[in-house]
């Protein structure tokens, strides 16, 4: 099967079926890990996908990482190893481009810019990460957070907009 038929059984059957954590969840965990690793750019082992995640094709995602229930993830997203997220984060990698008064927004194209998350990192829930950030390694994000800039390996980062809050030691 090619990498869209899976995407496209994936999108259309088990995207949104029970957690594991349901008692009535059966097999869909499993199949929902085994349709999005063959779909993806490249995929490590032992990643779970959670109810409701959404990310593109277009994507690499390390060993022993998670994607949380109903997040969204786009294109040109690097996730490193053992990345576990709460629910509905958002990983954004594209913006609209706003340098032209004289054209309307909508009609003025996209930029694409990779976003990158470091190994070890725990995103918490309700996280919007914005296109071009690169999250260090072994970092902690905050609930809520909306993370407009890059961080350094090792930081706690929370707040709109995220802020390094301190240092894991």
């Amino acid at each position: 099967m090619t990498k869209k038929l899976y995407y496209l059984i994936y999108l259309l059957l088990f995207k949104n079926t029970p957690e594991d954590y349901r008692p009535y969840a059966l097999f869909f965990p499993v199949i929902r890990n085994f349709l999005v690793k063959r779909y993806l750019k490249s995929c490590g082992y032992k990643i779970r996908v959670k109810s409701g995640a959404e990310i593109s094709p277009n994507c690499v995602v390390g060993n022993d990482s998670e994607l949380g229930t109903r997040s969204l993830i786009q294109s040109n997203v690097t996730i490193g190893n053992n990345v576990i997220m709460g629910p509905d984060v958002k990983i954004y990698s594209r913006n609209h481009k706003t340098d032209r008064l004289d054209v309307p927004i909508q009609k003025q194209g996209k930029n694409y810019l990779e976003t990158i998350i470091g190994d070890d990192v725990w995103i918490g829930a309700n996280v919007i990460i914005l296109a071009g950030v690169v999250i260090g390694s072994h970092s902690v994000i905050a609930a809520g957070s909306v993370v407009t800039k890059s961080t350094d390996s090792y930081a706690v980062i929370g707040g709109v907009p995220a802020k390094t809050i301190k240092k894991r030691e």
